[in-house]
């Protein structure tokens, strides 16, 4: 069954961007939910925020929140996608996790898009906002929220 709803379009009359540096994290799959909501504060009662990460050897998903595990697992199998010091990557220049973290980038992307719905994110209930940091020491990462009301 499918939920429909019929609404009037218009034009968006609030734009805000914030822009925040998350510390260096280790390698791994890190719940940023918490953060990107403290630095958004009280949110529109409908609208759109758009995350957009500045890097290309990081990623951000959404996924469950809920077990731990699932993130280890999620890190384990792109491991095994994009192993690190494959004898035909080329761009090594930068070290033998830099070439993988990008690829792996094609696959997270660099971007995401929540409704605001309510005054909340539109998060399912075990959904987690998430940057995957693929480098060993990659270093702070610049995010640009964009709040659309």
């Amino acid at each position: 069954m499918f939920a429909t709803s019929t609404f009037s379009f218009y034009f968006f009359k609030m734009l805000t961007h914030i822009t925040i540096q998350l510390p260096p994290l280790n390698r791994g799959i890190h719940l940023i939910t918490h953060l990107v909501q403290k630095e958004i504060g009280k949110l529109p009662a409908n609208g759109l925020l758009h995350i957009f990460l500045t890097h290309t050897s990081a990623g951000l998903l959404i996924n469950e929140n809920a077990d731990p595990d699932v993130r280890s697992d999620l890190e384990a199998y792109l491991e095994k996608l994009v192993p690190e010091n494959a004898p035909y990557f080329r761009h090594t220049i930068e070290g033998p996790d830099d070439m993988p973290a990008h690829i792996k980038n094609m696959f997270t992307g660099n971007s995401l898009s929540i409704p605001i719905i309510n005054g909340s994110l539109g998060l399912g209930i075990w959904q987690g906002i998430y940057l995957c940091e693929f480098r060993s020491h990659g270093g702070s990462r610049k995010l640009i929220l964009s709040v659309i009301s």
